[in-house]
């Protein structure tokens, strides 16, 4: 016996068709589970099994738009496509050239007219803004084994009722600790790490500690790369996180911005602020007021551990 919902998103005339072979075929090659495109949905892993063996071909468009948004594809590529017999081409008939002032004339209207289309196509870009944007903050050091902080700022410009999904990637070796709002996904420390953002309007922020692989090199750089993907006017759109994307490994405290072995008054603020708003995540402040009270500390290797100096 069917479902409520099934038989109501059946009934609406706001649907479309779409194709459950290519639906499962996307998923199972950006390796996503079932669970994870309900959830971005908001639907069963039973409604999306049904959409994939087309037992519902039919689904409501919001609900289409969605899925594209879960699976990274416009909505184009998971609708039904009907096989359209060609129409028969018509006779070609050539016509005389018009005169060479007429072609000149003809030239130079055609200039014109790209050159309207340009500008218009300017101002439909310009008023097309980026539905939402995202900025990354990460400290300017970490030691290796140490935990460091990273939040990610989104702004929703428009209500972006469809949602969209934050994907960040971590170097390889790097483990994600902790987070809030809790990560959608988190396969392998070298994996994507994904989280999903209700639709609103406002800023929304993201943080989470990560664990820096012991054995990373010292006097390195580690490199941190995400995008956005948000769902807006039918279609979704990718765009790069800006802000910080680099941290230097350094036997260095990531609170000590300036890298010089102490965490003066103007850097134990910033850490306190930090601190607070990632409560619950495992960042150690104690050791952080321990170093400012005192004069100093260094960093002991064999103990991955920090030293005040009193």
């Amino acid at each position: 016996m069917e479902n409520l919902p099934d038989k109501i998103e059946k009934a609406t005339s706001a649907s479309v068709a779409i194709d459950g072979a290519s639906i499962k075929s996307i998923r199972e090659t950006k390796k996503l589970t079932q669970l994870y495109v309900a959830n971005v949905v908001g639907v069963t892993t039973d409604t999306i099994s049904r959409w994939e063996n087309n037992r519902y071909p039919t689904i409501k468009r919001d609900n289409a738009e969605k899925l594209a948004l879960a699976l990274e594809v416009s909505l184009d590529e998971i609708l039904r496509r009907e096989s359209v017999a060609p129409a028969e081409e018509p006779p070609q008939v050539e016509l005389p050239l018009p005169p060479k002032k007429s072609r000149r004339r003809v030239a130079l209207m055609a200039v014109a007219i790209a050159a309207l289309v340009g500008l218009g196509a300017y101002f439909i870009l310009a008023r097309a803004a980026a539905p939402a944007v995202a900025e990354r903050w990460l400290p300017h050091y970490c030691a290796p084994g140490q935990l460091m902080p990273v939040q990610i700022t989104v702004t929703r410009r428009d209500n972006t009722r469809g949602g969209l999904i934050v994907k960040e990637k971590l170097p390889s070796g790097w483990r994600l600790v902790n987070a809030t709002p809790p990560a959608a996904s988190a396969k392998s420390p070298s994996e994507e790490v994904r989280w999903l953002i209700a639709g609103g309007s406002g800023a929304v922020k993201i943080s989470y500690v990560v664990q820096v692989p012991t054995d990373a090199p010292l006097n390195s750089q580690a490199q941190l790369k995400g995008t956005i993907l948000v769902h807006s006017g039918g279609s979704n759109r990718a765009a790069v996180i800006g802000g910080s994307g680099k941290v230097g490994i350094a036997p260095f405290h990531w609170a000590d911005g300036n890298g010089d072995g102490r965490i003066d008054d103007s850097e134990i603020m910033p850490a306190y602020y930090v601190t607070e708003e990632m409560k619950g995540l495992g960042l150690d402040w104690a050791t952080i007021e321990a170093i400012w009270s005192g004069r100093g500390y260094t960093w002991n290797r064999e103990r991955n551990a920090f030293e005040v100096v009193k």
